[in-house]
């Protein structure tokens, strides 16, 4: 699998999405990578890297204009677009994952139930192995849109709760297996 290939397929050089979509990316994996060496977890750089520069993938296909999203599927599809893409793409599995669990601090199958939001049912969006759970987190440091400078841990958490206790509960276990980002 070659990441910047996959990269380029779907955000062609010269367009604004592109820019945003590179910038965020490599924000967050920047900071996973900071988090892997500095917490001691083992993952190999390169896999954490390249997991990072793919999780967004999807947005491409869903219909957020203000970044210059102008496909069909609600945003909040993004992450499951981006797992099929991948797989379409045959990259490996774990890449597909995170892309598929990185959505808010994860939405439990209960919760996309409840909510009635459009992933196909009997799925979540849990992340589940340390991968998908440290760009899971580092992901939520840093919005697409805005200054898209790095949030506070306070900014995140105020942002999560919104979306429920039991979010914000799954955002602070995060943030203690991997730290207070400063």
């Amino acid at each position: 699998m070659n990441t910047q290939e996959i990269i380029d397929h779907y955000y062609p050089a010269g367009t604004p999405l592109r820019d945003i979509y590179l910038r965020h990316c490599r924000s967050v994996a920047d900071l996973a990578l900071e988090i892997n060496a500095s917490r001691g977890l083992g993952i190999d750089p390169k896999v954490v890297e390249d997991a990072a520069m793919l999780h967004d993938i999807g947005i491409c296909l869903t219909d957020a204009p203000s970044i210059g999203c102008h496909g069909d599927l609600p945003y909040i599809l993004h992450g499951v677009a981006g797992a099929d893409i991948l797989r379409i793409e045959d990259a490996d599995e774990q890449y597909a994952r995170v892309a598929e669990s990185h959505t808010g601090s994860g939405l439990t199958r209960d919760e996309i139930e409840a909510a009635k939001l459009p992933i196909p049912s009997g799925r979540d969006a849990m992340p589940r192995t340390m991968l998908e759970k440290l760009i899971c987190y580092a992901d939520k440091f840093y919005s697409k849109s805005g200054d898209m400078q790095r949030k506070s841990v306070e900014s995140v958490e105020r942002e999560i709760r919104r979306h429920g206790q039991a979010a914000l509960d799954r955002f602070i276990e995060l943030k203690e297996l991997f730290g207070d980002v400063q």
